[in-house]
């Protein structure tokens, strides 16, 4: 077996870990918010009717900034349609999920589930730039943020919600260069309206942090010279641009999903490109940040055919739509993208996992049942309890195996993050399907002397997955064997595995 090797000193680092990586997104779709993450008849569900079993998997995982309401359901929502009592608001069709939204989950159960969720959960507000544009969002701003003695924040007030939201980190809109997106437009289009909410919006407060949308994706037709086009418009307005990216295995290529980061990797590297050469045009010195605020494993083709079978008369509220169920293989990969997202941090300091519960999810639950950890789960919440510090630089020197879209490829996957306690986390992917895979690290200038744990999470059967009847099949396990001597940690990482080994 050929072994991979790498080398981490505290003087090559990549950046600072913002705590906004480790974000999620919920949104009005399938049974996201309706018996996911609100369940009033549910027997957990507290006075709001959140589900305290939901609740729980949410804090374990450790999920930060929530973005919402969405996604394609942004481009048709109404804000005030889901403020005031709830037995008031109205029903609406929501054309991006062909369902009927019923609105009984708004804006104040929002804040609320992000209270309960803990202090380390923080808004994440789009507004909509599809069928809408800057009144509406000074609107909602008003009524979100605003103190009091005005009459959306007195409305606010009157609906129960006396103290402000605080929301400060808003998306102008989502996905507007899609064809798919009501209210769809071009770059000029879409870089005029976003400069003009985003003036507007820091005029009722400076302190906002705004995200234009980026393409929604690296194979768009007119990526690159779309961020191009809205930066010109927006960047000295806003913070960040944003990324969406979604993986599956195309045409049963295994080999090429397993690799999936390297196209993360390369469209990160390529919008930073793009941003930067703005950035010299303009002749700022300004620095635009990434919001990789949609990033998942999704099996795509299944949703697109199962939409060309839906009925145009057929409105349903809060059908079952895009929950996958995720094996082994596919938290490897999903494993993969985190350390793609790490190994960035310096520039990608947003980043919402899409999405939350039930939808491509982490937690499935069942409606009136229980809810469960599903595998891409385990990844998550140990990257966002250890992946806090400091973020190494990693280089590999790795075996490498050929896949159809990336042609030669690393076997190995990694980044390290180092703690304020001096403590180093490596967290890597063997991508090899077969064999395990050697690995050698060496530890300069770190005064580390001991493995403090490595966990895998592997199967013998790839394919393995957690059920409804079998929620716990599938877990991280302790790995034996792996030891740290004379400076160098030695340890061996099963076949197709996810590996968290933590040193002090």
């Amino acid at each position: 077996m050929h072994t991979a090797r790498f080398t981490l000193d505290p003087a090559f680092t990549v950046g600072d870990v913002n705590p906004r990586l480790f974000g999620s997104f919920v949104e009005h779709l399938g049974r996201c918010v309706y018996t996911g993450v609100f369940e009033p008849e549910h027997p957990t569900a507290d006075d709001k009717g959140l589900r305290q079993d939901v609740l729980d998997l949410v804090r374990e995982l450790g999920v930060t900034a929530v973005r919402y309401p969405g996604g394609n359901f942004v481009s048709g929502y109404k804000w005030e349609d889901s403020v005031g009592p709830a037995e008031e608001r109205p029903r609406r069709l929501d054309l991006a999920w062909h369902s009927t939204e019923s609105n009984r989950f708004g804006l104040s159960e929002y804040i609320d589930f992000l209270r309960k969720i803990g202090p380390q959960a923080e808004p994440m507000m789009a507004v909509n730039l599809g069928t809408r544009g800057v009144a509406e969002a000074l609107e909602l701003q008003e009524y979100a943020n605003h103190t009091a003695g005005t009459a959306l924040s007195d409305l606010r007030a009157a609906h129960g919600d006396k103290d402000p939201f605080g929301i400060k980190l808003w998306c102008l809109g989502n996905e507007m260069d899609g064809p798919w997106q009501t209210g769809h437009k071009t770059a000029e289009e879409y870089g005029r309206v976003a400069a003009e909410t985003a003036r507007a919006m820091r005029q009722q407060d400076p302190g906002v942090e705004l995200v234009a949308c980026g393409s929604s994706s690296q194979s768009m037709p007119t990526f690159a010279e779309w961020e191009a086009t809205v930066l010109r418009e927006t960047y000295d307005l806003v913070d960040y641009i944003s990324l969406h990216a979604y993986y599956w295995p195309e045409d049963g290529d295994l080999d090429s999903f397993l690799a999936s980061a390297v196209d993360m990797e390369s469209f990160i590297d390529n919008v930073v490109a793009t941003a930067d050469h703005v950035g010299a045009r303009l002749k700022s010195k300004k620095r635009i940040n990434l919001s990789f605020d949609e990033w998942n494993v999704w099996y795509l083709p299944e949703w697109e055919a199962r939409a060309k079978t839906f009925e145009q008369d057929d409105w349903p509220e809060a059908p079952r739509l895009l929950e996958d169920n995720y094996s082994v293989l596919d938290a490897v990969v999903f494993g993969s993208l985190l350390i793609a997202l790490l190994r960035h941090a310096d520039r990608v300091t947003v980043a919402c996992l899409a999405q939350l519960v039930n939808v491509i999810a982490p937690i499935m639950t069942e409606p009136g049942g229980p809810a469960w950890r599903q595998t891409t789960f385990f990844p998550f919440a140990q990257a966002a309890r250890y992946g806090r510090g400091r973020v190494l630089d990693v280089r590999v020197d790795s075996p490498t195996y050929e896949t159809k879209k990336y042609g030669e490829t690393d076997l190995l996957h990694a980044t390290a993050v180092r703690a304020e306690d001096g403590t180093v986390t490596v967290f890597a992917v063997n991508r090899g399907r077969t064999d395990a895979l050697p690995l050698e690290v060496a530890l300069n200038g770190l005064g580390l002397t001991r493995v403090v744990e490595h966990s895998a999470l592997a199967d013998a059967d790839p394919d393995a997955r957690n059920t409804l009847d079998d929620p716990e099949r599938v877990a991280p396990h302790p790995v034996d064997g792996t030891a740290l001597q004379d400076g160098t940690l030695s340890a061996v990482l099963e076949p197709l595995s996810w590996n968290v080994i933590r040193l002090a």
